[in-house]
């Protein structure tokens, strides 16, 4: 079936043969405050996370227009939609801070841009990797131009058919991109996940980096996906699931992102190579146990 084609993302290398890629999406749980954004940085790093990731949109472009004068209670007080969606977007001051607190703590970020006027303002903080999200699989102008950035672009393919992924794909290119299997809905049903999806994608994109975003609750998914063969995984992360906001119930707190990666990484060593051989470990076993002896001599 071939080998997969590396990627390289910063100083690393996505793809079969190298350390899973993780990634702690924290999206918008940060509710609009760079401590509380900081915060999450720090966790992720400690955790072991590769990178972080955040999410830019211009709420004019992305918010449909009948929607933005509804009111809602948020932590602010009652206020319209539209407001609600400036509240809780980063400006170019607060990913000034971002970016040099990454780079202090040795992490990359970058950011799933759901518009291109925020493609445009993320191109100037030159991030390593970009992403589009589920809902912009379809968006043909917006793929298109992310193709045009010269970086690896991750691509998410929820709330799709298979139909509208090889379409997505086919406009994006397969130059610097990398799959993402994922179901969106937060949070996510196990019977919901089709984690064998990662199987069919790989089958099909032989020379792509498969990955899997997932939104559930529970780790063992995601370690499953990495047993099945994704070369990155993104979950999202956060300080606390109770906090406000619409993507808490469907992450993962700074403890459990510990414990995922740690396990990443010991599955990684535990898959091995694929060719038998005898260890070591077994021989005193083998010498002792093994009452018939082999008929065959090895070379």
């Amino acid at each position: 079936m071939g080998t997969k084609r590396e990627i390289l993302v910063g100083e690393r290398l996505i793809g079969d043969g190298h350390p899973v890629f993780v990634i702690a999406e924290i999206g918008i749980n940060h509710n609009g405050s760079i401590n509380i954004a900081k915060k999450i940085i720090e966790g992720a790093k400690a955790a072991g996370c590769d990178a972080v990731k955040f999410q830019k949109r211009t709420p004019e472009i992305c918010v449909p227009k009948d929607q933005w004068n509804i009111e809602r209670d948020t932590p602010w007080g009652r206020m319209t939609y539209i407001d609600y969606r400036y509240k809780v977007e980063f400006g170019i001051k607060d990913y000034d801070e971002i970016d040099k607190f990454c780079r202090e703590l040795d992490i990359l970020w970058f950011a799933s841009c759901w518009d291109i006027e925020s493609v445009e303002f993320m191109e100037d903080f030159n991030p390593p990797i970009f992403k589009t999200s589920s809902a912009s699989l379809t968006d043909t102008e917006l793929l298109i131009r992310h193709s045009k950035l010269d970086k690896p672009v991750i691509v998410s393919t929820g709330m799709s058919t298979m139909e509208e992924i090889e379409h997505g794909v086919e406009d994006f290119g397969l130059d610097n991109i990398l799959i993402a299997h994922s179901t969106s809905s937060y949070p996510c049903k196990y019977e919901d996940l089709n984690l064998k999806m990662i199987t069919t994608l790989r089958n099909q994109y032989v020379n792509t980096p498969i990955g899997y975003s997932g939104h559930e609750t529970g780790l063992s998914p995601t370690w499953a996906a990495v047993a099945l063969g994704a070369t990155f995984v993104e979950r999202h992360i956060t300080l606390d699931r109770a906090m406000w906001g619409t993507d808490q119930a469907a992450s993962v707190e700074v403890d459990g992102f510990h414990r995922l990666v740690r396990n990443i990484r010991d599955i990684e060593i535990a898959l091995g190579d694929g060719v038998k051989k005898v260890y070591d470990s077994e021989l005193d076993a083998r010498n002792k146990l093994r009452k018939v002896k082999s008929k065959v001599t090895s070379n």
